[in-house]
């Protein structure tokens, strides 16, 4: 409950309390007579107190002894000796009392290397093993000799205390006698250096110990590495190695806890660390760690320094000392990259991979700067510039407060992240030699362009076009890598990528590879992305128009047809021209059947915003008129028809081009139909005529020009108003029909 929690902390500040008072008498050999029976007295009394606390404390003793021996490790860090060995002697103490008092059973997930799966209460867990090992065993190489002793002693207790533990689990098979003698050893005055000793003891515990366990020792040796020390650096170093490199400390769900705490702890104590036996293994532990964590480790230290300083890429370099580490890190920091996620926004490293991303680009950077690791950048090369090129277009969507993490906190750097990326690639394209290309780039404004949102795709573009003079197989690997991420759609850089292709489709040596792309164009000519579906039309168009690749395209056919029935009057306005070139490729009766069915959907765009739209969609009908032959032909007669009237309105179109577009199609029609006095007045353009023409050829469909005319009495076009109007005056139109309301403008004069 609370209050039972305000009482723990309470208890937990007298105890403290009476720590500092006591631990900080004078010495023992400083006090005589009454005085040294008093100093005596009082210990033994703590000693007695202690216990009566865990003893007082029922089924929660486990948790009160620990809590007792947490507030005891501190003290175990003062640089006073006396003040160290009362502190361990009291732990002493309290080891040797729990192996006599019957504390509640502990749970039996301790002192046992393989984590068992289950679900064990707080009050029987003792999570304290790997802190009190890691301290005791480092206190054993201290230069003063009681707490040296000390340390061994409560060392002795806490294996006694393991191995009766042990003995209540039958499943474990120990011996009663093996566990005795081991336990028996562990007191016996080993004629080594105390370093030597602790390290023995250490390797006694190991096969007790749990990865947690493991992590909280190396946790406490990297802090006990910093100048001064009471305990022995060498045997904290030892610490570190044995520990990172033990086959048990392997991947798991927790690594994602302890590895992230061991990085963060050498980042913040490196510094302090001058001892050249403690440096070097700290090397070999970022080494094992990377071998064997290689994701956790990479995004922990991009965690530690966002900005990748002095600290961070000491530990980088580290890192990148041998070849097999060098592709790991590089390959971790690729993915890092790549993963910009727009769903998050925290403004914490840890939590928002949109600022993990910024932190690998930075730290790519000063990477590139190292000539000796340009053969396995190399290796990497097209996955790395494409990452780095969607990264410059990620960036420029960052938060102030995203770039604030980056740049006002540190602007003595002058870069901005956005900058910094450009850099990135400017970079690692002059260190793959392509120098030529850079400086290509920037003569275009390319680079420049990259640096805004409103000009980063024309940059694209002008990069992508300049890649395009690379060699051949180096093309083809940047072109399978595009098509490869394009298959997975993400909102994060779908346009780049797609740009970036697009361009490339006119390198004419890539024939080979142009499946690939043929096999994506169908996903995102139906994506909603602004501008995707017309962008991937450009793409196709080009290819309509390269002889080797034209006939390729016809798969798309179908996707294409589709992009006319849509609002985007941009995606119709090339949809339009790739439908005119693919009914030139198609063969046998395929032409014929494929004007039919666009006949019915190009009449809805003779009426579109678009000025081109209307006169492209007008032109494909024309060319469709000519192409359908047989029985298609009786069928397209009626779409013919109904394409009269629509065709008269805009011979009074304002755009020009529209007016001349429809003044030809009336002419085909006629010739269609075979209607020779519509030909004649469609050549001279004399619409009056035509509209007579038409309601005295064909009475019946006097409704249907009613109908059609309706929408252009809404037209935007003052002149296409007028002729609508005009049209429905026209007493043939009427007849005995009855005019509703709803066919005259609502608003506006005509």
């Amino acid at each position: 409950s609370r209050a039972g929690l305000l009482l723990q902390e309470k208890k937990s500040s007298l105890l403290h309390v009476c720590f500092c008072s006591v631990f900080y008498l004078p010495p023992q050999e400083d006090t005589q007579g009454p005085e040294a029976s008093l100093y005596s007295k009082t210990l033994a009394t703590m000693d007695s107190m202690l216990q009566t606390l865990v003893r007082s404390a029922g089924t929660l003793g486990i948790l009160e002894l620990q809590n007792i021996l947490q507030l005891l490790l501190l003290f175990t860090n003062f640089q006073l000796a006396v003040v160290q060995e009362r502190a361990l002697a009291r732990i002493a103490s309290l080891a040797n009392f729990i192996t006599i008092y019957p504390l509640p059973q502990v749970c039996p997930c301790f002192a046992q290397a393989t984590v068992l799966r289950h679900q064990c209460s707080k009050t029987h867990r003792f999570t304290m093993l790997g802190r009190l090992v890691g301290h005791l065993s480092l206190c054993c190489t201290c230069k003063d000799k009681g707490t040296c002793n000390e340390a061994a002693e409560a060392l002795h207790h806490l294996h006694t205390f393991i191995l009766q533990q042990r003995s209540t689990w039958p499943w474990l098979h120990d011996t009663g006698q093996l566990q005795l003698q081991e336990g028996w050893q562990t007191r016996q005055p080993w004629q080594l250096s105390p370093t030597s000793y602790a390290s023995k003891i250490l390797l006694m515990f190991m096969k007790y110990l749990q990865p947690s366990d493991q992590a909280d020792i190396i946790l406490m040796a990297i802090k006990s590495m910093r100048a001064p020390s009471a305990c022995s650096i060498s045997m904290a170093a030892y610490m570190v190695d044995v520990l990172v490199a033990d086959p048990a400390f392997q991947p798991g769900q927790a690594s994602s806890l302890w590895v992230p705490n061991i990085v963060w702890a050498i980042y913040r104590n490196l510094p302090s660390i001058k001892a050249v036996v403690a440096l070097n293994s700290l090397d070999r532990a970022l080494l094992v760690l990377l071998g064997k964590h290689p994701r956790e480790v990479v995004s922990s230290l991009l965690q530690c320094s966002p900005t990748c300083t002095r600290v961070a890429m000491a530990m980088w370099k580290v890192m990148l000392s041998e070849p097999q580490a060098v592709e790991k890190v590089l390959r971790e920091l690729l993915s890092m990259l790549m993963n910009q996620s727009l769903r998050k926004t925290s403004t914490s490293t840890k939590d928002n991979p949109r600022i993990l991303s910024l932190a690998a680009a930075g730290t790519i950077s000063k990477i590139l700067l190292q000539p000796t690791f340009l053969q396995e950048v190399e290796a990497i090369f097209p996955q790395l510039f494409l990452a780095l090129l969607f990264q410059v277009s990620f960036t420029t969507e960052l938060t102030l407060q995203e770039v604030h993490i980056f740049w006002r906190k540190y602007q003595q750097d002058l870069l901005t992240p956005i900058r910094s990326a450009v850099q990135s690639m400017r970079l690692l394209l002059c260190g793959m030699g392509f120098e030529t290309q850079v400086l290509a780039i920037k003569a275009q404004g390319g680079w420049d362009a990259l640096l805004s949102t409103q000009t980063h795709l024309m940059g694209v573009r002008i990069v992508a076009r300049e890649m395009m003079k690379t060699p051949r197989p180096l093309r083809s690997t940047i072109f399978c890598h595009l098509a490869e991420l394009l298959s997975v759609e993400d909102p994060t850089w779908e346009m780049i990528a797609m740009v970036f292709l697009v361009e490339m489709l006119g390198c004419t040596d890539l024939n080979e590879e142009l499946n690939r792309a043929l096999e994506i164009f169908p996903t995102y000519l139906q994506s909603q992305c602004l501008g995707m579906p017309s962008l991937v039309l450009r793409g196709i168009l080009r290819l309509t128009e390269m002889p080797d690749t034209a006939r390729k395209t016809l798969v798309l056919l179908p996707y294409v047809m589709e992009q006319l029935q849509g609002a985007d009057s941009d995606a119709s306005a090339v949809a339009l021209p790739v439908l005119s070139n693919m009914l030139q490729l198609l063969e046998g009766r395929m032409p014929s059947l494929t004007a039919l069915a666009l006949a019915d959907k190009l009449q809805p765009l003779f009426n579109d915003e678009s000025d081109t739209v209307r006169e492209l969609s007008i032109r494909l009908f024309q060319k469709a008129m000519g192409l359908v032959v047989g029985a298609e032909k009786k069928k397209m007669k009626k779409e013919v028809w109904d394409s009269l009237l629509p065709l008269l309105f805009h011979l009074h179109d304002q755009d020009k081009r529209v007016a001349k577009a429809s003044q030809e199609a009336l002419c085909s029609a006629g010739r269609f139909l075979k209607w020779r006095q519509l030909v004649q007045l469609a050549e001279t353009a004399q619409a009056w005529r035509i509209s007579e023409c038409l309601l005295a050829r064909k009475r019946s469909r006097a409704k249907d020009y009613l109908h059609q005319s309706q929408p252009y009495l809404q037209s935007p076009q003052e002149p296409l108003r007028r002729e609508a109007v005009r049209f429905i005056g026209e007493p043939r139109a009427l007849g005995s029909l009855p005019l509703p309301g709803s066919l005259w403008p609502s608003t506006g004069p005509v």
